[in-house]
């Protein structure tokens, strides 16, 4: 005979507090989820930021590259250059030009000795080193010389190319040497917003669009020769790294034009002999996380607290039919009997309507809540992108369409409420172009992305019907959301909406370009859905409850398969009487 083992009982504490544990492991893995997923769209837009500025550093160097290796067989510099004597105000005046046009810093046809033999300056400082210097050796060998050094002279940070000057016989006569000012490349990125720099091999930042971190060094490779005086560099500002989901964050103080948490980025750029570097502001993606994460944890206290009621209630409810058991025992046995099947009837009542509606609370919620969420971090990173970038009046709309939004879902939760209560929220005349227009305005973002065509004529006044706000949007945006399903990757896709009017009914079309409905006899079927298994939008609701939130208002829906293709819908809705002018 087999033993059944004694269910485990948990005191009411016990379950709370197993519930907020699980509530905070929940609240931390969606902020989790949040910030990885951030940072790695952040890391895709860095990268691509990094790529961008170092094609741009690599490809205005390699084009004084390119004027060196032109000028090295100039016809006006060749005699000079065999001859190994200077002098010649034609060359210079040539050099000169050249210079001019192409914003280079010094253009020179050194000997190779090292004398000048003819220069865009005549102050020339190469005789100022000890020495011929590599990069001059190198082009003196027959080879591309490159470096990068501060100008002893005016103490500015410089590009050098060298090319060899070839005799007709083979050996190298000369070399053309130019001179770039490192601040006309770092020019055109001044106004960027996101901080980019340029070190070399001894770790100095070289080129930076940033004066803060100019000639400074996190930690500097000491080398034989190097290219920036010791002197002359400076320690980097202090931060802080930390690796959070494989990606770099540095928490620097810098100044106002740096960013106190910032995604690092590298770049390997062996052309030039340098690596590129980007900080990237993680702030915001940190504040979106935590915002999401507030937002489940929320979600989670709200459910919880309304399943704590509803267990109170039941747990009241059978304290008190125990009191009336003990009061009745004394009855003679048929009404005893009676009293407790009637008792038994109504506490299966009771929990069977106290079930059904913790389950359209439960279905609602995601449905109702998860646009305007969505809306509120659209808006919310554009209210800070519109900050960064000194434009507080956009701003401050999307802070106001935070404001509305936010009021929205606190109508929504209301309903919520309202219907955990099982009250029905009362009906008002609503306007059905304001609500079509708030869902468009909502969905607009995903139309523009899945290059949707809106053909929609809003009309120039109010149509008035009977119903609810917020639940009537709920119908519209649950449609609108269906159609866009319908025609994702569609290379034509076409979405059209109407409203007309007869007599004291008001009727909402709404046609997509998609396949059309498949089984048109259920889709208004709960749970029933056409869309893949494990899908995140594929629970079936959405049809059924607008079903239910259109038939409550009095009115009615209705889908077909349309003529020329696609899905056909009709709402249909009382129209509200006028009110009479006192």
């Amino acid at each position: 005979m087999a033993c059944s083992r004694p269910v485990p009982h948990f005191s009411r504490p016990s379950i709370i507090a197993l519930y907020l544990l699980v509530v905070a492991i929940f609240t931390a893995a969606v902020g989790w989820v949040s910030l990885r997923d951030g940072l790695d769209r952040l890391a895709e837009r860095g990268a691509a930021d990094l790529s961008l500025s170092s094609g741009r550093l690599t490809g205005e160097l390699q084009r004084y590259r390119e004027l060196a290796v032109f000028f090295a067989d100039h016809p006006t510099l060749m005699p000079l250059a065999r001859v190994n004597k200077g002098g010649d105000p034609a060359a210079d005046a040539l050099l000169l030009a050249a210079a001019d046009r192409t914003g280079s810093d010094r253009i020179e046809l050194v000997g190779r000795n090292g004398q000048v033999l003819a220069s865009s300056r005549r102050d020339s400082g190469i005789r100022a080193h000890q020495g011929i210097p590599v990069f001059l050796q190198h082009a003196l060998n027959g080879t591309i010389g490159f470096a990068h050094m501060i100008d002893p002279t005016t103490n500015r940070r410089m590009f050098i190319y060298a090319a060899p000057v070839f005799a007709s016989s083979g050996p190298v006569l000369a070399a053309i040497t130019i001179r770039l000012d490192v601040e006309t490349v770092e020019a055109a990125s001044r106004g960027e917003v996101e901080t980019s720099f340029f070190t070399d091999s001894e770790g100095v930042v070289f080129v930076s669009n940033r004066d803060e971190l100019v000639l400074r060094a996190q930690q500097l490779h000491q080398t034989s020769t190097p290219s920036v005086p010791p002197d002359q560099i400076q320690a980097f500002p202090p931060l802080t790294e930390y690796t959070i989901a494989g990606h770099s964050l540095w928490a620097i103080k810098a100044g106002p034009y740096l960013p106190d948490l910032a995604l690092h980025l590298t770049r390997p750029l062996p052309v030039i002999a340098m690596r590129g570097e980007i900080l990237l502001d993680a702030a915001p993606v940190l504040q979106t996380a935590l915002m999401q994460a507030a937002t489940a944890a929320a979600l989670c206290l709200i459910f919880g607290a309304a399943l704590l009621t509803v267990s109170e209630r039941r747990r009241m409810l059978a304290q008190r039919l125990g009191v009336e058991a003990r009061l009745n025992a004394e009855l003679e046995e048929r009404v005893a009997a009676r009293t407790r099947e009637l008792t038994s009837a109504q506490a299966n009542l009771i929990r069977a309507g106290k079930l059904s509606a913790l389950g359209q609370m439960s279905a609602g919620l995601s449905h109702e809540l998860n646009q305007p969420l969505m809306a509120i971090r659209s808006y919310a990173e554009n209210a800070a992108a519109f900050i960064e970038r000194g434009k507080p009046q956009a701003a401050a709309d999307n802070l106001l369409q935070i404001s509305d939004l936010a009021r929205r879902m606190g109508r929504i939760i209301r309903n919520l409420r309202a219907f955990a209560r099982q009250e029905v929220e009362g009906f008002a005349d609503v306007d059905l172009v304001a609500a079509v227009a708030a869902v468009l305005e909502i969905t607009q973002p995903r139309m523009r992305q899945e290059s949707v065509t809106l053909d929609y004529a809003a009309p120039d006044q109010r149509v008035m019907v009977r119903g609810g706000e917020v639940r009537l949007q709920q119908v519209v945006l649950n449609l609108i959301a269906n159609a866009l399903d319908a025609m994702k990757d569609q290379r034509s896709a076409r979405l059209s909406l109407r409203i007309e009017t007869e007599g004291d009914r008001v009727r909402l079309y709404l046609r997509d370009s998609g396949p059309g409905i498949a089984e048109p006899d259920r889709m208004f079927d709960p749970f029933y859905s056409t869309k893949a298994v494990g899908s995140a939008e594929g629970m079936g609701l959405g049809l059924s409850i607008s079903y239910a939130i259109i038939d409550s208002f009095g009115g009615a829906i209705s889908g077909r398969n349309a003529a020329g293709g696609g899905a056909e819908f009709c709402v249909e809705l009382a129209r509200a009487q006028a009110k009479q002018e006192p």
